[in-house]
């Protein structure tokens, strides 16, 4: 079905209109800034606005439109910048918990080195204690007396 030339100037109205609050960011829920939710808007058929179709010269201005917010670092659709601002913040705390288990790893190793030292010098001592050689000149100094907390 043909339309008049005066449908088709009242139609390219609402589609600038509908281009207009779509780069405000008046997006309706369920849509996007996009061409189908841009044809939506408008009440035709998205299909129009392909190919060598009436409206085509509009789709490429609307995207030139949007591609321009977009150099100058405007988003119209909110959900599209939220959506870069969630993936920087998940890359900032995968950073984040890559550290802490760098970190938790390093403190283990420490901790196993640490124990295994103490063990040795614990040994060490017990052995020392254990069997003073008669040839050395070593004093024995008197066992450790346990303090007793509480009342006398």
């Amino acid at each position: 079905m043909r339309i008049t030339a005066a449908q088709r100037i009242q139609n390219e109205y609402r589609i600038r209109a509908a281009m207009d609050r779509l780069l405000r960011g008046e997006i309706p829920p369920g849509g996007g800034c996009d061409i189908k939710t841009l044809a939506r808007e408008a009440g035709l058929d998205r299909t129009a606005f392909y190919g060598s179709r009436p409206y085509a010269h509009l789709r490429t201005e609307f995207e030139q439109r949007v591609q321009q917010l977009q150099d100058a670092g405007q988003t119209p659709d909110p959900r599209t910048s939220q959506i870069e601002r969630l993936k920087s913040e998940l890359d900032k705390l995968r950073n984040r918990l890559n550290q802490a288990n760098s970190t938790v790893e390093e403190l283990s190793v420490f901790r196993t080195q640490a124990l295994a030292r103490l063990a040795a010098q614990h040994e060490e001592i017990l052995r020392l204690r254990a069997a003073p050689d008669p040839n050395t000149n070593i004093t024995r100094l008197p066992p450790t007396r346990q303090k007793i907390i509480g009342p006398c």
